[in-house]
This record gives structure tokens, sequence and C-alpha cells, in this order.
């Protein structure tokens, strides 16, 4: 599937909404009682169609990739924890390995730039655009082909999931570093200075977290990324991984999947996608509030309020990985409630 292909998202079904919403009014509850579960329930309807909508199969999916700028100093883990940890969730270790068991989701592992060949590595999908992208304060960090080549390469591994079974993607990422494309892409979107949206990532001091801002600065100031270009912004300042993510929710909303955007990373990656397809915003439900810094700034811009705020900022898929288990509750109490007339109960007088 082309580019141009990928960006056209489908209107959610109004008709669904509303029998979703009917039904809601006439289960064995006061009207609105429970909240957000019941407007995520209705969303879902609208998303997939389907006004008793089922979610069966859900599909974490965590990208992977390095980054040039972390010869700048902006993170406190070296490099080769990006392939450790890639390993890790392969054998089943890691935080997202444990949280997706809870809810039943299946963790789908991709390499879109690690800076080693992890060819040998049994299960994991080889999308390798590059090996690590190049440090943006240098120069752009991709060039415009492999900016496309990996958002393809992201929609085609959600095209072969679709095939085994998806009905909800939730993003997720691991690459050392990352946090610094994510702030540069939230900086040009926002508008805001880095200083103002530049968090500690792996555990940066304050003086850290200075000079992170600065590299940031330096990199926008030299790529001079345009703003109103998502592909540009995207090549100059981002990442294979944050690129794969992007077509990946482009690819799910194509197909009528609800998208759960995790945290500080794949929110980057949700902007860049929403700037490309506007009407991929219905499609999306943000699982929880990160700790890092800037991340309100993101979910203020893509006008999302998200489910939860755990104080979490690890990224994987772990955020949205718990915000499935409540779209799973949403649609069951939809789904499994009794309304008042089944029920034999007296409704509202």
């Amino acid at each position: 599937m082309e580019l141009e292909q990928l960006i056209q998202i489908p209107q959610l079904d109004a008709t669904a909404m509303a029998q979703a919403r009917a039904r809601q009014d006439q289960l064995t509850k006061p009207q609105g009682s429970l909240g957000r579960l019941e407007e995520l329930s209705v969303q879902i309807a609208g998303i997939t169609g389907n006004p008793r909508p089922s979610l069966q199969d859900k599909v974490i999916l965590t990208m992977a990739g390095d980054h040039g700028v972390v010869a700048q100093g902006v993170s406190a883990f070296p490099q080769e924890v990006t392939p450790q940890m890639v390993a890790n969730f392969l054998h089943g270790g890691a935080a997202i390995n444990v949280l997706a068991r809870q809810v039943g989701a299946r963790v789908v592992v991709v390499d879109m730039g690690v800076a080693v060949d992890m060819s040998g590595f049994e299960g994991l999908i080889i999308k390798k655009v590059g090996f690590g992208t190049n440090d943006f304060t240098q120069g752009p960090a991709m060039t415009p082909e492999q900016t496309v080549q990996a958002i393809l390469a992201g929609a085609e591994v959600v095209t072969a999931e679709l095939e085994r079974g998806l009905d909800i993607l939730g993003t997720g990422e691991m690459g050392i570093g990352n946090t610094t494309p994510a702030t540069a892409i939230a900086a040009v979107l926002t508008g805001k200075d880095p200083g103002e949206i530049t968090g500690p990532g792996t555990g940066l001091d304050a003086e850290g977290v200075r000079r992170k801002a600065e590299v940031i600065r330096r990199g926008i100031a030299l790529n001079q990324p345009r703003t109103e270009d998502a592909l540009d912004v995207l090549s100059k300042v981002g990442g294979f991984e944050i690129a794969g993510l992007v077509g990946a929710m482009l690819a799910a909303a194509h197909y009528r999947r609800p998208v759960v955007v995790d945290g500080f990373i794949s929110t980057a990656a949700a902007m860049i996608a929403q700037a490309l397809a506007p009407d991929l915003h219905p499609y999306l439900i943000a699982a929880h509030r990160s700790q890092e810094q800037g991340h309100d700034a993101m979910l203020a811009w893509l006008e999302l309020e998200p489910l939860l705020d755990l104080r979490l900022r690890l990224g994987e898929g772990t955020g949205a990985a718990l915000a499935m288990g409540l779209a799973d509750a949403a649609c069951k109490v939809l789904n499994e409630m009794a309304t008042f007339a089944e029920a034999a109960v007296a409704g509202k007088q």
C-alpha cells in the first residue's frame, strides 16, 4: 500500500455508535454512570462499525530503533541496551511481556533500525531501514526515502498481523535516546521551546536535561524542519521506530481498528500520523499521562484525554497494555450487562 492510500481513513460509523449509545442507555445503571467506559464503548463501536464490538485479539506492537544523537550524551544508558532489551522482549522477561500477558495481548517485536545485526533472533520481525539514524545535530536524522520506507514497513507489519487476528492495536517502542527525537518532534509541532518540554528520559540529572534541551535546540536550528510538513519533521529529527509507529497507526485506522497510544514516544508518532491524516483522530485512544515532561503539551495538541495517570515513563507499550484492559472492559459492559427489560428492573421514572 502506498502512503497516499494509507492516509485514507474512513469516518466512524454513526449508525453503530447510535445503536451502542442506545443500548448503553438501557443497561441496568443510571445513564452515564460508567463515565469514560461508556464513551469508550461507543467510540469503539464507531471505529469497528459493530454496535456490539468484541476485542478478542489484542496486539502490542513494540518497535525498536537506535539514534545517532546519543553521541551527544542525551541518555543515561548506553546504546547497547537497545538490542539487549529487544532480546528481553523476545524471551518474555520485560515489563511489556508481563502486562501483555495480564490482558491477554500478544507482543510483536520489530527491528526498525537497531544499530546491530539482529537477524538471528527467533520471533523478531526484521524491517530494518538502517543501523540507527544519523545524529540530527549534524544533519537530517533520515533521508526522505528512509522515512517513507519506515512508515510503509510499519503499515506492513499491521497488515500481516490483521491476518493473524487484530481487534485492537497498542503501540510501544524501544530505543535508547528516543525521548530526544520525540521531544524534537513535539517542539516543532507545538512551537514550544525545547527547554519547556525536555525531560530526564532514562534518568538524566538537571544538568543532563539542560544539555539535552540544548542538543534538541541545535538540531532544530540546523535542520529547519517545516512545521506544516509532517514528513519533513519526521525525516529531519525523528527515528525509524517512530516512523514505523506512524505507519502502524495509519494502517490500523485504515482497516477500522482502534489504536491505543502508549506514552511519550508513541504520542510523538501519533502527532506525526495525525498531521498526515487528520481523520485518524477519532481512532486514537490515549492510554496514559506519561511522567515525562512535555507529554501534557503533546496530548493537548492532539486533543486527547488519557485514560490513566500512573506516573509511568517506561514505554515499550506498557501503558497501552493497561489501557487495553479498560477498552476490553468497556466493550464487555456494553455486551454482557442486562438491559432494564432483560433483568426486569424498573427504569428511571
